[in-house]
């Protein structure tokens, strides 16, 4: 922490569980008058590639003053404030909308499990109108199941959704073994998966912290959903074309659906016990 230039050290260190068993440090540091606020989380560089972290700056008011998140290469936010009776006030907005939005865009992309999933569902579906109404009743349970997880209002371990989201995987691909190809009734199925993949979705938000202590749930969660949604729609847009082509040979329906289905129930299967006997989580 520096205020105005100078360096400042907190004055007092506690430390606490909260009512999810993260730990919480809770800092003191003295200071007076100041123009010039700046924040460095130094210990990122100390943590896996990729890493971040989630800082909402609030005033003693409760009301934000910026967020945005930090990582090893950008661990460091400025704000310059105003000097007033009531305390500072920053003229800065928070800026962390694009940085959520980006997030949820990678998340999508190299959230493998969650793609196969999708192109488990997509392989079997015979048009447009078919494979709109899977990845709209997707996108609708998880975008709840997000919300009411990152609002806290339910809230399920790790421990259990990852298992679950593997088991859905080989569920589907077992499906499209059993009952063949175009199976009636998906969108339910779908709905339903997609309510756990939400909760999934949702642990990125909780590890970085969103909601913690007050902090800014709105703009995190409607931007991280944005991110999701686009990366979503981009996969579909590519593979669907690619899909529906391949399907209007007959030896693709006949062999390679039921081979492509196999390989997602033992991808399902090879992460479901990874993530039930071997997860550190």
């Amino acid at each position: 922490i520096k205020l105005n230039g100078q360096s400042v050290t907190a004055t007092n260190v506690g430390c606490h569980f909260d009512q999810y068993g993260d730990a919480c440090l809770d800092l003191s540091f003295p200071c007076g008058s100041y123009t010039n606020l700046v924040i460095r989380s130094m210990w990122l560089a100390l943590m896996p590639p990729g890493h971040r972290q989630f800082l909402s700056l609030q005033n003693a008011k409760g009301e934000v003053l910026t967020e945005r998140i930090l990582n090893a290469n950008a661990d460091t936010i400025t704000v310059e404030l105003d000097e007033t009776e009531a305390g500072p006030r920053a003229h800065v907005r928070p800026t962390s909308f694009s940085d959520f939005f980006l997030m949820g865009v990678e998340h999508i992309w190299t959230g493998y499990d969650h793609l196969l999933f999708l192109f488990g569902l997509l392989i079997v579906t015979p048009n447009f109108g078919a494979s709109v109404k899977i990845i709209t009743c997707f996108t609708i349970a998880h975008s709840i199941t997000l919300a009411i997880a990152t609002l806290s209002l339910v809230q399920i371990s790790s421990r259990l959704v990852e298992p679950l989201i593997a088991a859905s995987i080989v569920y589907v691909g077992i499906e499209n073994l059993v009952r063949g190809d175009d199976p009636k009734g998906r969108w339910l199925l779908t709905f339903a998966f997609g309510l756990i993949h939400g909760f999934g979705f949702a642990s990125v938000l909780k590890e970085l912290g969103v909601g913690a202590n007050g902090s800014g749930i709105a703009v995190p969660l409607i931007s991280f959903n944005l991110g999701v949604e686009v990366g979503q729609i981009v996969i579909a847009a590519l593979v669907l074309p690619v899909i529906w082509k391949l399907r209007a040979r007959p030896v693709f329906v006949a062999r390679w659906v039921p081979a492509c289905s196999v390989l997602v129930a033992l991808l399902g299967a090879y992460w479901f016990v990874e993530r039930v006997w071997f997860s550190r989580s």
